[in-house]
This record gives C-alpha cells, sequence and structure tokens, in this order.
C-alpha cells in the first residue's frame, strides 16, 4: 500500500491539462478562464455622475449661491456644450461630465426656480463624481486560471470581453460493475441493490468543472468488462466503480491489465478507499474506486477533484484543509488515514466539528448529513473535545 499523498500524486500525475475553446460569454459561468483577458476600455469610459444633480464648478460652490442651467446629460446623451461660471447642466446618475465642470451638487441640495437653481445651506459636501476609469482601467488584466463566477461575467462584460477562453470540459467516463446492480427505476431481484456511486460520482465531477459519460453497467463477467471499456475512447479520465478489490468476482485489474493497462499503484493506506488503483489504459488515464459507495463517494473528493483541477490548468494540490476545534473524542487511529464524515458548525466564533458516530464506509445517509471530513493522520493519538484537527469541507 501507499499513502494518500503518494497516491495523489501519481493520480494527478498521469492525467493532461485540456485544450482551449472560445464560448459566448453567456455560457462561460462555471468554466475555468484559460487565457488572460485583457479590457477594452477604461471603465468608466469618461468621468460619470454618481447621483441625480446638478454639474458645475466645484470651486463656485457656497450656500445660496446661484447658478443657470444651460442643458441636460443623461446616461447614453452627454451635454455637448461647456460649463462656464455661474452655469450648471441638469445630469443624471452614469450621464457623463460635462467640459468644464468637477462637482454634482445632489439635487435635494438644491431649489429650483424654472432655470435658476439656487445652493442650500447645508448643502453636502461630497463631489459625487466617479473618474474616468474608477473602476478599472484599459490594461486591467483578469488573470488564469480562474473558475468564473457571476461577479467574474459581468466584470468580463464590463470589459468588453464577447468571448471567452476556457478550457474545455474534462470527459471522464463512468462505469460501474457489478452482477448486484440495476439502475433507479428498475425493479431489483431480491440478491440486488440499486446503483448509486455512478450517479453520486456524475453529479460531483460535473459540478467541479468535467463532462460525465455514464455508461452501462458492467457486469462481472471478461466480455462485459471488455465491452465496456472499449466504450471508454475518447474520454479524458475514465473511472471504473467496483471490482477493484481481491475477491473471485472482482476482476476489473485483470481485464484492465489484458487490455493493456500500465498499473501506476494498486491500495492506498486510507479508510474508506483501501482498494483504489490508477493507471493508464490506451493512454487515458484510468482509476478504480472501490465499490462502496461512501468509500466512492470520498475517493472521488479526495483524488478526482484535484485530478480534475489539473485537466483544468490549476497546479497539483491536494484538497484545502483547515483546523477546527473538535466536538467529542476520538480513539487512537491505525495505521490508514481515516476519513471521518462529520458536520461542521460555527461555535462562539469558531470552527467546531463533531464526527458522526457511524462511519461504515456503505451509509449514504450518513454521508449526505455530512458537510466535512475530519482528516486523521495514521497512528494519530487519541483526541478530546477542544482539540484541533483537520477538516475538508464538503
Amino acid at each position: 500500500m501507499i499513502s494518500v499523498s503518494q497516491a495523489l500524486s501519481q493520480v494527478t500525475g498521469l492525467v493532461s491539462t485540456t485544450g482551449v475553446e472560445h464560448v459566448p460569454l453567456i455560457e462561460a459561468a462555471g468554466r475555468v478562464l484559460a487565457e488572460d483577458v485583457r479590457a477594452g476600455r477604461d471603465q468608466p469610459p469618461f468621468a460619470a455622475s454618481a447621483m441625480d444633480g446638478y454639474a458645475l464648478k466645484n470651486a463656485e460652490v457656497a450656500a445660496g449661491r446661484c447658478f443657470t442651467v444651460i442643458g441636460e446629460s443623461a446616461a447614453g446623451a452627454r451635454y455637448t456644450g461647456r460649463v462656464d461660471p455661474g452655469e450648471t447642466v441638469r445630469i443624471f446618475t452614469g450621464a457623463p461630465m460635462p467640459e468644464g465642470a468637477d462637482r454634482v451638487i445632489i439635487q435635494e441640495d438644491v431649489t429650483r426656480y424654472e432655470n435658476v437653481i439656487t445652493i442650500s445651506t447645508d448643502f453636502d459636501n461630497a463631489t459625487y463624481v466617479r473618474p474616468k476609469g474608477n473602476d478599472f482601467a484599459a490594461d486591467f488584466t483578469l488573470r488564469a486560471p480562474r473558475r468564473l463566477s457571476a461577479h467574474d461575467i459581468a466584470l468580463l462584460a464590463a470589459m468588453n470581453a464577447a468571448t471567452v477562453p476556457v478550457r474545455r470540459q474534462p470527459v471522464v467516463a463512468l462505469l460501474a460493475t457489478g452482477d448486484e446492480l440495476v439502475m433507479p427505476g428498475e425493479q431489483p431481484g431480491m440478491d440486488q441493490i440499486i446503483t448509486s456511486n455512478n450517479f453520486g460520482l456524475a453529479a460531483l465531477l460535473s459540478t467541479h468543472g468535467a463532462k460525465t459519460r455514464l455508461l452501462p453497467i458492467a457486469r462481472d463477467t471478461v466480455a462485459s468488462l471488455t465491452q465496456a471499456l472499449g466504450l471508454c475512447d475518447g474520454a479524458d479520465l475514465i473511472v471504473t466503480l467496483g471490482g477493484a478489490s481481491v475477491g473471485d468476482h472482482d476482476i476489473v485489474h485483470q481485464v484492465a491489465s489484458d487490455q493493456g493497462l500500465k498499473t501506476a499503484f494498486y491500495k492506498v493506506a486510507m479508510r474508506p478507499g483501501k482498494p483504489l488503483m490508477a493507471g493508464k489504459l490506451r493512454d487515458i488515464p484510468m482509476v478504480g474506486l472501490p465499490g462502496n459507495p461512501v468509500s466512492s463517494m470520498v475517493c472521488g473528493h479526495i483524488f478526482l477533484r484535484p485530478a480534475l483541477n489539473v485537466m483544468l490548468g490549476f497546479k497539483a494540490a491536494p484538497l484545502a484543509r483547515e483546523p477546527a476545534v473538535l466536538d467529542g473524542t476520538l480513539a487512537r487511529n491505525g495505521g490508514r488515514e481515516h476519513y471521518m464524515r462529520a458536520r461542521i458548525s460555527t461555535a462562539n466564533g469558531a470552527l467546531s466539528v463533531r464526527p458522526e458516530p457511524r462511519q461504515d464506509s456503505a451509509l449514504l445517509s450518513v454521508l449526505a448529513q455530512a458537510n466535512a471530513l475530519l482528516v486523521r493522520e495514521p497512528d494519530a493519538a487519541p483526541a478530546t473535545s477542544g482539540d484541533l484537527v483537520d477538516i475538508i469541507r464538503l
């Protein structure tokens, strides 16, 4: 067995960064920016009013002072003349400041009679002008790689980017194996169960940037597995579920090896998830996950998410860990790194974590309640309430 860190290094070393494609801005949310994008103009591209009011010369502003209104500046329709001493222009929020004016008196601070305004005695001292390039200048650059949020999309639109260079979404072929499995909605036999790992992993991988190809369930025969693995051509990553252990019916590794699998490792010192393998099949990276549903989902987080990050242009790195205060007690850990399902909360301003009382690797109901993994290093000493432990947010 190898350590989790060794296994992760080998998994991320198997995959390659996908190519670049240009997509319309409206389709770029959630995608990973592949190349830097530079703004095409200043924002705002002119000095603009921040409020509704009157544009005039700041040096002339004084309580009781009167100004003649000579025109109007609206958003999209600027005043083209010049503001001279004793003059003002009616202006609205977002409108360009007219030449000669450097101050906006808000409309609440004046009285107007016909085309003359008078400044009140208790006027606001703010100038209410947004300078040209106040948000960003024409050389502003959004750096890659970056997973594009809704806020990033708004920024790119303001930068005048109609299309965006993004990483092609990696195609992940998901292959569940086992005579005992049937699809959701089917009627299972007396000795069968409903497949769940492939659907859970498809959702997880899609959430983190992949396109998933859900393949038909492969039965525990050489012929069925051979046919199923043949359907994986064209994928960027093959993920098999189950059949990677050492039982008489666990033949995924055998069949894949017969087809040319070059194994990188087999078995990892972790729980849940010990029967894990990885390698390359016909030059396609392949990861064989355990059949237990929680084991496969935990391994999906620990190994597949970092692998996807590499494929999308990020540096190879494990998922971020952070300290939390333990709420409960933990016995001494064994020789394998343990990823315990847990729930985190905030108490008195500190992050607190409570491990779920049941840690069986078949309990999806427990995993669904968890929002974190509590990580215990091999041979970790017993821990009590108040001790700091590491967690990974789910």
